[in-house]
């Protein structure tokens, strides 16, 4: 018997689809980190620092700073071209999504600085409408909403460390429905599940500048394994025979968000112009397999094949290069822009619909505008240029085309 490969489910999360980052990880979370393309951790003039780089709070001008932004993604179709048969060609649905991000810094205190951010650090959503592609992915949509609050110390003009706790509530939903094995006429499958989490986390920082034009920070954010407690719906039929079975009732899972380490460095030159370079890992290689888990395995050997057996993933830490140029054209107008390279963290053997991710190229401009002492608006546009992927393995041999995504951010900053 044939396995799907779909219960990878609860692991593909929210709206943003495999857009940001390879696997599904979200840097950007802001106008200025969208219009720098996540290159934004060493130099990070706003109060979205206590999200980026907690250390840097301690930089800020010392009054209480306010940043919201809203996030639009839109997500094109991903086309699938398989070279067995136009049979299981697919096209994905093109989806709409807005993100609202807050950060807030508090003045000084005696060298401490208190900072608090709402972001989404992870997330993917996809659908799928044809036979083939709906049998392992009809629809992946998961919530990944993070709390943050974050401290900083100056201990000299020279250095400063910062560190916060991180409040993650996730949600995730799958659907899958289709023939999963062509034997004894046709044996067919469907899943309904859900699931919900609450867990913390941690980021600590720290940036020291040699000079006054320089910063130099790393920051660390902490793998959070997610532990989702739901419930299942499955179903299998085999017409021929006239079998079926069901099983209603509760599901778990855990998978991990994965560690991130960043090391960024950025110049100042001729007081206007900055220029950011940035590498960060993410630690995928955590995610080995999904198991899912019920009160007592799955008695219907068909359903323990389809959605109780463990399944391999195999992921792999993965590389990001980023690269920002900020020119302060004068004292109202700053214009951005950004460029990164980026790796996805799936091998081969486990690429399947519900995350055909890929290598990536980001572009990204924006710009900010200071309409009065304390208020400033800002807007970004990122391009995320996916690669085209062709893959054989045990459930795909073929092509996926069109990825990638589109993103817009608007927003503005306030002193207090």
């Amino acid at each position: 018997m044939k396995k799907i490969v779909g219960t990878s489910a609860l692991i593909t999360l929210l709206a943003a689809g495999s857009v940001y980052a390879g696997g599904y990880r979200i840097p950007e979370q802001s106008v200025n980190s969208l219009a720098r393309a996540g290159a934004y951790t060493a130099y990070t003039p706003n109060a979205d620092a206590s999200y980026f780089n907690p250390a840097n709070m301690s930089w800020l001008p010392d009054r209480g700073l306010v940043d919201v932004n809203l996030i639009y993604i839109n997500l094109p179709s991903v086309t699938y071209t398989d070279d067995r048969s136009s049979a299981y060609n697919g096209e994905s649905k093109e989806e709409h999504f807005f993100l609202p991000t807050i950060f807030a810094v508090s003045p000084d205190y005696s060298g401490f600085r208190v900072g608090f951010s709402l972001a989404y650090p992870g997330g993917l959503s996809k659908q799928w409408d044809q036979p083939y592609p709906k049998t392992f992915a009809e629809e992946f949509s998961l919530k990944v909403i993070e709390l943050g609050s974050s401290v900083s110390y100056k201990f000299c003009d020279k250095f400063s460390f910062g560190g916060g706790l991180r409040v993650i509530y996730s949600d995730a939903q799958v659907k899958s429905n289709g023939q999963i094995d062509d034997t004894l006429g046709g044996v067919y499958a469907s899943r309904d599940m859900d699931g919900d989490t609450l867990e913390l986390g941690f980021n600590l920082a720290a940036s020291v500048r040699p000079v006054k034009e320089s910063n130099i920070s790393v920051t660390y954010r902490s793998m959070v394994d997610l532990g989702f407690d739901g419930t299942a719906d499955l179903w299998r039929s085999i017409p021929l025979i006239n079998s079926e079975a069901t099983y209603k009732g509760p599901g778990s899972v855990e998978v991990p968000l994965p560690a991130i380490l960043a090391i960024a460095g950025s110049y100042t030159f001729f007081d206007r112009l900055t220029v950011e370079l940035e590498y960060d890992r993410t630690y995928w290689s955590e995610y080995e397999h999904l198991d899912f888990i019920y009160p007592s395995p799955l008695a219907d050997p068909v359903l323990y094949a389809a959605f109780d057996d463990p399944k391999r993933k195999d992921w792999k830490d993965t590389d990001s290069w980023r690269i920002s140029v900020v020119y302060d054209v004068n004292e109202a107008l700053t214009l951005m822009a950004g460029f990164a390279i980026d790796e996805n963290p799936i091998p081969d053997s486990t690429l399947g619909f519900d995350l055909p991710d890929s290598d990536a190229k980001l572009y990204s401009l924006g710009f900010r505008y200071r309409m009065s002492e304390k208020l400033e608006i800002g807007a970004a546009y990122l391009y995320d240029d996916k690669d085209s992927r062709s893959v054989t393995n045990d459930y795909i041999d073929g092509t996926f085309d069109d990825g990638g995504a589109h993103l817009v951010s608007v927003g503005f900053s306030y002193t207090l």
